[in-house]
């Protein structure tokens, strides 16, 4: 009678006990997401630089991160998405009006205009400014243009590395919610916007002032109180992560 086979090797590891966790799935949640939050800068300065002849200066703000870091914005869902509705029907309708005699940008943050780029006279900068402000939902505009001739190519790729390094150095301090800030980058002069409280608002302008290039930095803040802020931060579960 034959005797049983020697099981195969294969078989043998297949009865063995399950293999431990892998190193990213042991890794904090936490840590996970901070680097989730630099990859998806980096991603985003990379495409930007691709883009900076056409689009400057480089936006970094809660609605481009994707994923988890979205549900940081303390924007409601809903004015994100007019925001996004704000910037679109602004910038159409400068382009409309002053053509290629100006180079305006548009950024909106919970229904504030921030204007920023070059036009050839006051009377343009006027102008540019009643159009935003004739915009739908509207409710304030930051008019930051300046009477010069367009930005040079350069001058826009570098406010695209500029606003690239501002935004990693606010993913980087553990005290602040990178996701909760709106940064805009325009000849060196660095725009910061966000629903923050004021403690945040100094933090962010003293890491941005804090970054080699930066010339000046607006604050373009909306204020909120501290206990604003716990009732927009979402709750953790108890015992999630365990």
């Amino acid at each position: 009678m034959n005797e049983p086979a020697e099981p195969s090797r294969s078989a043998a590891r297949s009865r063995r006990a399950p293999s431990s966790p892998t190193h990213s799935q042991a890794l904090p949640m936490k840590l996970l997401q901070h680097r989730n939050a630099r990859t998806s800068v980096l991603l985003l300065a990379l495409g930007a630089a691709f883009m900076s002849t056409a689009c400057a200066p480089l936006v970094l703000g809660g609605a481009m991160m994707g994923g988890a870091l979205v549900a940081t914005d303390r924007r409601t869902s809903g004015t994100q998405v007019e925001d996004q509705g704000i910037e679109f029907k602004t910038s159409t309708r400068i382009r409309e009006q002053i053509g290629d005699k100006g180079h305006v940008n548009v950024n909106a943050y919970n229904r504030m205009v921030l204007l920023t780029g070059e036009v050839a006279s006051e009377a343009e900068r006027a102008r540019v400014e009643k159009i935003a402000a004739e915009v739908e939902n509207v409710r304030q505009v930051l008019n930051e243009t300046a009477v010069l001739g367009n930005s040079s190519l350069s001058s826009r790729a570098s406010d695209v590395t500029l606003a690239s390094k501002i935004k990693l150095s606010l993913v980087d301090a553990r005290d602040l919610i990178s996701n909760a800030f709106y940064v805009v980058v325009e000849r060196g002069t660095v725009y910061i916007m966000g629903r923050v409280t004021e403690r945040e608002a100094n933090r962010a302008v003293e890491i941005a002032r804090g970054v080699s290039g930066v010339q000046k930095v607006v604050r373009a803040f909306e204020i909120i109180s501290e206990e604003e802020l716990a009732r927009l931060t979402p709750k953790r579960v108890e015992g999630a992560g365990k």
